[in-house]
């Protein structure tokens, strides 16, 4: 048994000793390939100080309480304690020049079936779509003055609220307005265009 108990000591010491050989101070490293090869760098180049500045849509000033007062038109509040979406949401009112508008939504969190109808200063353009996961919607020719889009909840889906992420875009692909609504089933989500 103490032979055996040597044998594996000596060869433990023996394969020690040989594994830790190569680095006595005899290390070379591995020259990377084409070492000569040097990234090249952009120049540094000032921003270009001469480009219009982006202009902000102009904002209406327009009260939401006075806009929804019409019973015949928008369903009242009915909040209550811990229930916050059984309202009409007002989304902005924006100065344009544009003649023709772009509306595109969506459903905002996971597609759960949410269903609205579409209106066109009060009259009915889409009788009902159903929110999906892509990008839908419609082009509008703005008239002159007020452009009043309602987008109606006609369900909650199978998650409360009925939410959208909505986007708004001028003849010229800008922007105008770009956000979400959360309401209740027969309540509206308002923006307004002002058309110069």
């Amino acid at each position: 048994m103490k032979r055996i108990l040597f044998i594996i000591i000596i060869t433990g010491f023996s394969l020690h000793g040989y594994a830790q050989k190569e680095v006595n101070g005899k290390y070379k490293p591995i020259p990377a390939n084409n070492s000569e090869i040097k990234e090249n760098l952009p120049p540094e180049t000032p921003p270009p100080t001469d480009l219009p500045p982006v202009k902000e849509p102009t904002v209406l000033k327009i009260n939401p309480d006075d806009l929804y007062k019409n019973n015949s038109l928008y369903k009242p509040e009915a909040n209550v304690e811990g229930i916050f979406y059984r309202r009409n949401e007002y989304l902005g009112g924006f100065v344009t020049n544009t003649t023709v508008s772009t509306i595109r939504y969506r459903d905002a969190a996971f597609v759960d079936g949410d269903k609205i109808r579409v209106y066109l200063n009060d009259k009915v353009i889409e009788k009902e779509v159903g929110l999906n996961g892509d990008f839908q919607g419609f082009k509008i020719t703005l008239v002159k003055g007020m452009n009043k889009i309602d987008f109606e909840a006609l369900n909650e889906g199978s998650a409360s609220p009925n939410t959208a992420e909505f986007q708004v875009y001028d003849d010229k692909g800008a922007v105008i307005k770009a956000s979400q609504w959360n309401v209740g089933t027969g309540y509206k989500a308002t923006i307004i265009l002002y058309k110069e």
